[in-house]
């Protein structure tokens, strides 16, 4: 009976051992989570402020006047506007997932908010990458049809002589689209890609204490 009685005590104590390891890989855990996000909060406001500082620099107003097109100031300043608030959105978005994460206290919680929080990442690198793409097609539409300097190129590509040219054209639009998304898209994998990683990493290890 002394025996039995030893040994369960000492799985007493390995239950107990086993307890607070995994209360404090939570802990740690749940820090890390709180910490990325907060990374991920910060870097998307300060790519806002830059975004902005550019285009207080690189003033496009001098630009559009002279393009023959009437109220494009307008239009510009509408896709202006729109973007910047849906920006601001995913930013309220990466805040409120950031307080989910530091203020929950459950391991089931923290996981979905750190797929939550995931998805609203990926959700925020598409809608950049598209907006490019559109700005960039919208910015060769308007440089094309109603740039005073294309007249040339427009007469030339429009008597129907000049197809070799009119390919060049087009695979250069092409190729400079796919170059510059390409840049930015491995500038958001390099950037937030990291913290993604890392959170899928935090993840799996609260995956396996809640088994």
């Amino acid at each position: 009976m002394e025996e039995l009685d030893l040994l369960k005590k000492d799985w007493k104590k390995n239950t107990n051992f086993n307890q607070v390891t995994e209360t404090e890989i939570y802990k740690m855990l749940h820090k890390k989570s709180s910490s990325i996000v907060k990374w991920i909060l910060i870097i998307s406001v300060l790519e806002v402020i830059l975004w902005f500082g550019i285009s207080v620099v690189f003033n496009t107003d001098e630009y559009l006047a002279t393009l023959k097109f009437e109220n494009l100031k307008a239009v510009f300043t509408g896709l202006n506007y729109f973007n910047y608030g849906v920006i601001l959105a995913f930013i309220f978005l990466f805040y409120r997932n950031y307080v989910n994460i530091s203020t929950t206290a459950s391991t089931k919680l923290l996981m979905n908010s750190i797929l939550k929080t995931r998805k609203t990442v990926q959700y925020y690198v598409a809608y950049n990458l598209t907006m490019m793409v559109f700005s960039l097609l919208f910015g060769f539409f308007l440089a094309f049809n109603y740039n005073p300097q294309v007249e040339g190129l427009k007469a030339k590509l429009s008597d129907g002589n000049h197809t070799l040219l009119s390919i060049f054209c087009v695979v250069f639009m092409i190729a400079f689209i796919a170059v510059f998304i390409g840049i930015f898209w491995l500038f958001y994998r390099l950037l937030y890609g990291t913290l993604l990683r890392k959170l899928k990493g935090n993840y799996a290890e609260l995956k396996k204490i809640d088994l």
